[in-house]
């Protein structure tokens, strides 16, 4: 009989992978560390042979179809976002919104201060499709009108860095969803889809976060840190020029007429396209001559993530392009130059998620869950498990600054676990999906945090400073949630 996993030498690498992450801040490394003593501990300690397993492991990757589409797809998010820039997409909206908050002041009973912050808040909820595209296009749009009516820096970093990530993994139709189905799929679960959106009810974290951040906003108090630097703010002091462009130098090759419609065209073509291919690549010829909205959920559930976000980031890039030909913007040859310019920006996101991809199939060929399945279920109630596997993700987020490097992990060690206790899987899935996201959140070192300070125009540690009780206690909640729900459950 073929051995299940390694024993305690199944949970070195994932652990390794952590600790070093924890220690050196270098998240790249620490998974191709990790990786590399997994496969020489599968290679019986030769380390000639793992160094050549490790390197094919990085290959094999691109082996799975699922695998190859999400990071095609990652790349061509980059390209949709310096095409938006270029579009002058981003200033036609800014300008918009100017003219609407205009409007409303006017009105009686209208305030200017908590109308931009909800505007704030709402578009970074709507723009779900990539938790940084939302980050730069709400906190480029924002930034002047929260100097204007004297709101602080910190306040904007909080609110988009607070409407990113959690509408982002709460609305899976974009790249979050895709990755995390893939990885779904690649632990052996089928029909993934129907297990990411089962699990969206209980994806608490994300939820209670959205739902502080509307409180805050609708009640406009603030408390702490928050509300010194409100305070500041108000005496129109604080705010200083960013030494650092908020989205990239490619901002500056805006026209100054943009169109609002430049920005949100492709954006709404991008998500539209979503729920279209995943019917589309879900479902069967009798879908087509029977009944059609009987089967059109069915089918949903039966597509294929992957390959629904690049179809539909592909038909959004096409719409751009064609757009600002027609309006002579761009030529055919500089959309394309842009088109490649804007995958070179997300390159270290994507080897991020090769890595990701190569550790989760790492840890299931050591069978790591299965070995942490087996030496906890002697004493860990099943009930207990999504609280683990919650205050386990967030741990591991926060150490290593990465949600999606997070999911690798946890997931592989996740699913096994859950099956094996027979604890409840929608529960478990969205345990790990939502601390992921909450340590990311609080994480000085995560990528969206550092984004959200630069994109707002707020010092860095101001921003981890002020947002971090106004995460705590959405995560206090959600853990608590999770004791609750697995236990009834």
């Amino acid at each position: 009989m073929e051995q299940e996993h390694f024993g305690y030498l199944s949970v070195i690498p994932p652990v390794l992978a952590i600790i070093l992450a924890i220690r050196t801040k270098q998240v790249y490394i620490s998974l191709v560390l990790g990786i590399f003593i997994g496969w020489l501990i599968i290679d019986n300690f030769m380390p000639h042979k793992a160094i050549f397993s490790t390197i094919n492991s990085f290959v094999a990757v691109f082996e799975e179809a699922g695998n190859t589409r999400t990071v095609i797809f990652t790349l061509l998010i980059g390209s949709l976002i310096t095409l938006i820039q270029v579009s002058g997409g981003v200033r036609g909206f800014i300008r918009k919104i100017n003219e609407f908050i205009a409007k409303a002041e006017q009105k009686e009973g209208i305030q200017g201060t908590r109308l931009v912050q909800l505007l704030a808040a709402i578009s970074g909820v709507l723009i779900f499709v990539e938790s940084n595209i939302s980050i730069l296009t709400v906190g480029t749009i924002f930034k002047p009108l929260f100097e204007k009516l004297n709101l602080s820096h910190e306040k904007l970093a909080y609110i988009v860095d607070s409407s990113s990530a959690p509408s982002c993994i709460l609305i899976p139709f974009n790249a979050w969803g895709a990755y995390v189905m893939t990885l779904l799929l690649q632990n052996g679960l089928e029909n993934p889809f129907q297990i990411l959106f089962s699990s969206i009810a209980f994806n608490f974290y994300p939820i209670f976060a959205l739902i502080f951040l509307f409180t805050i906003i609708l009640r406009n108090k603030d408390f702490g840190a928050m509300k010194k630097a409100q305070e500041k703010a108000a005496s129109n002091h604080s705010h200083k020029p960013s030494e650092i462009t908020p989205t990239s130098a490619k901002a500056n090759d805006q026209p100054t007429d943009g169109k609002a419609i430049n920005m949100l065209l492709p954006i709404a073509v991008l998500v539209l396209m979503m729920p279209v291919m995943l019917y589309y690549t879900g479902m069967k010829e009798s879908y087509i001559a029977q009944d059609f909205m009987g089967k059109f959920f069915e089918a949903i559930g039966n597509g294929s993530g992957s390959a629904s976000v690049l179809y539909s980031v592909i038909f959004a890039i096409l719409t751009a392009i064609i757009a600002y030909l027609i309006q002579g913007i761009l030529s055919f040859t500089k959309s394309v130059e842009k088109v490649i310019e804007g995958m070179s920006d997300m390159i270290s996101l994507a080897i991020l998620m090769v890595l990701a991809f190569a550790l989760g199939g790492l840890c299931k060929e050591l069978g790591t869950g299965e070995y942490v399945a087996e030496v906890t279920s002697g004493w860990l109630s099943p009930g207990l498990v999504p609280f683990i596997l919650f205050v386990t993700s967030c741990f591991i987020a926060f150490s290593t600054g990465t949600s999606w490097g997070t999911f690798s992990i946890m997931i592989a060690i996740a699913i096994p676990m859950t099956q094996q206790m027979d604890a409840h899987l929608y529960l478990s899935v969205a345990a790990v999906l939502g601390g992921g996201v909450f340590g990311d959140h609080c994480s000085p070192i995560s990528d969206t945090t550092i984004i959200s300070s630069i994109a707002s125009g707020s010092d860095h540690v101001d921003h981890v400073r002020t947002q971090l009780p106004y995460a705590l206690i959405p995560g206090s909640i959600a853990a608590l949630f999770y004791i609750i729900f697995g236990i009834i459950l």
